[in-house]
Formats: C-alpha cells, structure tokens, sequence
C-alpha cells in the first residue's frame, strides 16, 4: 500500500512539474534568446533552433546546444532551406556579401528574411500543441523595429491572435523584449549570470566575430563593459 501511495505521489509530482515547463523557446543561439533561454529556463520544455540556411546557422546551432546542455533543457534541430525555395536575403547561403554598418542603416535591409518569425512561430506553434505547452517564447527586441516588420508589436500581437485561435490548448506568444533595447537584454542578463561567451551573432558566420556586420555593431554597443567577445575588428 505504501509503495502503491509513493508512485502515485511521484506521478502526481513529474505530471506537476512536467507541466510547469510549458513554454517551447525559439532559441537561436545568439545574445537576446540566450538571455530568454537563462530567464527562463525553469519553465522551458523545449528549446527549438531553425537550421534554414543562413550563412551563420552552423556556429550559432553549436553555442545554442552548449547553453541547453548546460541548463538541462532538450535541445531540437528544425532544418528549412529557405535557399531552395527562392527567398532572396543576403543573411541567406544563396544571397550576396553581408553588409557592414549599424543595425538601423539602410542597407541592413538586404539582412531581411522575409517572414522568418511567422514561419518559425508557425512552426514552433505545432510542435507546442503537439507537446501540450501553453506559451511560445520569443526573444525579439525594440532594436529590430527600425528594419525587421515581422519584429514588431503589430506584428506578434496578431500573430498571437492566429496561433491562439489555431491551437486547440491556445498557445501564446510571449515576448518579454518586444520594447527593450539590446542593452537592456544585456544588462538583464548580466545580473543573472548569462555567458555571454557561449552566445555567437556575427552573420558572416565566422570563429571569430567580424565585428563589423550590423549584428556586431549592435552587440559590441550592447555589452560595452562587460563585453568577453572576441572581434576580428
């Protein structure tokens, strides 16, 4: 009888705490998501990268699955080559040299994935109603507006609205960066411990950091201080 009583408990217990972890993290890897990934990792049942093509999806999948091996979280592999279904972006294996600049210039435009994040959230939605898990974790920020549309709060609370009204356990979208700045993530993340040695962002796709590309503009800015990056320039 007390044997019966204990597996019940320990069931009850795993069944409990199984559905604490409710929220599948797109997790690339780089500065913002690992930050989500550290924030959160108590309630993450499934960190999920997408292997579409990039020029820098090699590396960056290598640091995301260091920091998921290091909390404990399950680590999935999407592959999508948007390379062969025509998309045109020079972030792309099939598209042109990246450009150099800040974040917010002009031709920082050419690094535009068209509907990368409603096609990952699309995705990642799937395989949350698939797991039972209630919340979709997304690590955009107030630094992408200025270039990235599908960044934007318009843009997450309507894709929230779809995923929610899709889904039969109504999944949602949370964003806890949509109106931070890149610093902000930073700080955040200095003051829980964030590594931000294993996190990587150059689009060139580079051991080392360019330094030059807009992502790196933008990350040396971000973790001015405390910055344990090492850049080419």
């Amino acid at each position: 009888m007390f044997i019966q009583f204990s597996l019940l408990l320990s069931n009850f217990v795993n069944s409990k705490q199984s559905k604490m972890k409710d929220i599948v993290i797109l997790y690339s890897g780089g500065m913002d998501s690992s930050v989500a990934l550290y924030q959160y990792a108590e309630q993450i049942r499934l960190a999920v990268s997408f292997d579409y093509g990039s020029k820098h999806n090699k590396i960056e999948i290598e640091h995301a699955a260091k920091n998921c091996n290091q909390l404990g979280i399950e680590h999935r592999i999407v592959e999508i080559d948007l390379n062969k279904m025509g998309f045109v972006s020079d972030l792309l294996q099939s598209g042109g040299e990246i450009p150099d600049g800040h974040y917010e210039d002009e031709n920082m435009k050419k690094t535009v994935v068209p509907f990368r994040n409603g096609i990952m959230l699309s995705i990642a939605a799937g395989i949350a109603e698939s797991l039972d898990c209630n919340r979709l974790l997304i690590s955009n920020h107030a630094g992408d507006h200025a270039i990235y549309p599908d960044c934007r709060p318009n843009f997450i609370k309507s894709m929230n609205n779809a995923i929610r009204f899709g889904t039969y356990n109504e999944v949602e979208i949370l964003a806890p960066f949509t109106n931070l700045s890149k610093r902000d993530i930073a700080l955040a993340g200095k003051e829980i411990g964030v590594p931000f040695e294993n996190t990587y962002s150059c689009y060139n796709g580079l051991n080392n950091h360019c330094g030059t590309c807009g992502t790196c503009t933008e990350r040396k800015e971000a973790l001015e201080g405390f910055d344990p990056t090492e850049y080419q320039k």
